[in-house]
């Protein structure tokens, strides 16, 4: 049974989870330079704003 106590660190190598770290930052920038932060944003404003009532 593998556990975290039995982790043997290598030098030199790199952790996997920060693979899917770099992966997740690096389709973050890509959606931000097609411009899906701005439709992703304005739709939970809208969201947040017909929960609330005031919209």
């Amino acid at each position: 049974m593998f556990t975290w106590k039995n982790n043997i660190k290598i030098p030199g190598r790199i952790p996997g989870w920060t693979a899917g770290v770099l992966t997740g930052i690096l389709f973050l920038a890509a959606g931000a330079v097609h411009g899906e932060f701005t439709v992703i944003f304005r739709k939970a404003v809208m969201i947040c704003l017909e929960c609330i009532g005031i919209g």
